[in-house]
């Protein structure tokens, strides 16, 4: 008999115990899984951003507006080659459940600052020559059915226009996408110039301006010019790289990376101590039966060795079935929540890291106990039958 048949042997002699251990560890690896993969895409905006694109936003928070007139004024910076400007709309389709992730544009500039964002031409002539024409993104349009020529209205649940009502109507002639999978495509654009002349307040205001640099390495420089432009102006400008205000933007929703530390940390940690309790309680169970196998001529190392790889096959197989449990679920769960977090899916490198993290929960849960049978002697533990 191998090695390998005693070891599965031993992990299975008490089939019930064995099978809840796996399922405690499957459902740790399911949390850790399914969390790795939300944060990998809560957080993969700063991944995305570009090196030399800027954002300028009013200095007390990202949601107060600025002056239209910053927008030229910013133009001119020595160093700046695009700027754009948008406005946060806060759509939602025939009911508030239904949201829609809309901004108001200027769309050539728009276009120029986020070149990655890809259409067929003539779509692309369209949304700037038609007044009413929506942008929008292929997720956001696969998850409402919307297609080329469709006619709909979007309501804003904080805007109104002059006449009383808080519905836009427009008509969807173009649908982009994006170079890289990894860049959204779960929200809408149109015209600023539609948006402001309808409005009953806030006219002639912008929520915040992008812009992108001839060099990255001239972006400190650009970013304190910009920011001296409207320095003891009522709405003082703060400048960031793209990078730095996604972080921002994210952080306003919370520590997520505390949060998701805690709640894997405390499920590890449960695991951890059952795993290890019932290892060394399993070991002390067959204290007489590795004093036979010593008897037979099973040297001290094989003994230590064959409870080690026992300990971490336990972890590896419930960290698998967890691992492939949270697969399932994210792959589920994208197609549902493409117009919250887009390309939502299992990253490799969370894979890989549960998988390390499997091997390392069963050696430091196999260690103590794969130690105490490697010191088992013959004569005590024959003496106490």
């Amino acid at each position: 008999m191998n090695d390998f048949t005693l070891i599965r042997k031993n992990l299975f002699r008490k089939k019930m115990r064995a099978i809840l251990l796996i399922f405690s560890i499957m459902i740790a690896f399911l949390i850790f899984g399914a969390l790795g993969a939300f944060y990998t895409v809560w957080t993969s905006g700063s991944s995305t951003a570009a090196e030399n694109r800027l954002v300028t936003v009013n200095r007390i928070n990202f949601t107060v507006s600025m002056p239209y007139a910053y927008w030229a004024r910013v133009e001119a910076v020595e160093g700046v080659t695009n700027v754009s400007h948008a406005s946060w709309f806060g759509g939602y389709y025939q009911e508030p459940a239904n949201f829609v992730q809309t901004f108001a544009v200027d769309p050539e500039s728009w276009l120029a600052v986020y070149s990655e964002l890809t259409m067929p031409d003539e779509q692309r002539a369209a949304f700037f020559n038609t007044r009413d024409c929506l942008l929008v993104g292929d997720d956001l349009a696969a998850q409402y059915g919307w297609s080329l020529g469709d006619r709909i209205p979007l309501l804003s649940n904080i805007w109104q226009k002059q006449d009383g009502t808080s519905s836009w109507d427009f008509e969807i002639c173009a649908i982009f996408d994006a170079e890289d999978d990894t860049v959204p495509t779960n929200y809408a654009m149109f015209h600023y110039e539609y948006y402001n002349e309808a409005l009953a307040f806030n006219r002639d205001n912008i929520g915040w301006m992008a812009l992108t640099t001839a060099d990255a390495s001239q972006n400190d420089q650009i970013m304190r010019e910009i920011d001296a432009l409207f320095a003891n102006s009522p709405a003082e400008t703060e400048t960031s790289t793209e990078a730095a205000f996604n972080e921002a933007f994210a952080a306003q929703f919370g520590n997520i990376a505390l949060i998701l530390l805690f709640v894997v940390g405390a499920a590890f940690m449960t695991i951890l101590m059952i795993v290890g309790t019932t290892m060394v309680m399993a070991i002390n169970e067959r204290t007489k039966e590795i004093a036979v196998m010593k008897t037979l001529g099973f040297p001290a190392p094989r003994i230590f060795r064959m409870v080690l790889i026992e300990s971490i096959l336990l972890s590896l197989v419930g960290g698998l079935l967890g691992l492939g449990l949270a697969t399932l679920a994210v792959g589920g769960a994208a197609a549902a929540m493409a117009a919250f977090l887009p390309g939502l899916s299992m990253p490799t490198l969370v894979l890989a890291i549960g998988i390390a993290l499997a091997i390392g929960l069963g050696f430091i849960t196999g260690i103590i106990p794969a130690i105490n049978a490697q010191r088992v002697t013959i004569v005590t533990a024959l003496g106490k039958l």
